[in-house]
């Protein structure tokens, strides 16, 4: 059926139409009356948890000539530092590896780092 064909229909009724919860409205007044909901205590966001600090610098030393960017002083106990690399190479579309307390990601990420990291709870972001 095209459009041309639409327009030899007549128009659907204006009217009522059957509603079946119409009969359901007259009998709300006879429901009993629920518990009454407790005061909400004043909903606080909790501030997110991570490293107070993180310093991010590009690299190209002793990497034959390719650039890294490295991640340092995060202060992560080691089996985070593995959950925190995989999360940034995932978000950034890179490799990576932790070398010592360090996280070294592929290419020069100085841009898009500090926003991820801060997503992350760290608190002060140094780009250097």
């Amino acid at each position: 059926m095209g459009k041309r064909d639409k327009k030899d229909e007549p128009a659907a009724p204006v009217g009522p139409f059957h509603n079946p919860f119409a009969a359901l409205a007259a009998k709300r007044e006879a429901l009993p009356v629920g518990p009454a909901a407790p005061a909400a205590a004043p909903v606080r966001k909790p501030e997110p948890k991570g490293p107070a600090r993180a310093v991010v610098r590009m690299e190209r030393k002793g990497r034959g000539g390719k650039e890294v960017t490295v991640v340092e002083h995060l202060e992560l106990p080691v089996p985070q530092r593995e959950v925190w690399l995989k999360a940034l190479k995932n978000s950034l579309g890179c490799g990576g590896v932790v070398e010592d307390d360090t996280l070294v990601l592929q290419g020069d990420q100085r841009e898009r780092l500090p926003a991820l990291l801060e997503a992350r709870g760290v608190r002060k972001v140094t780009v250097g």
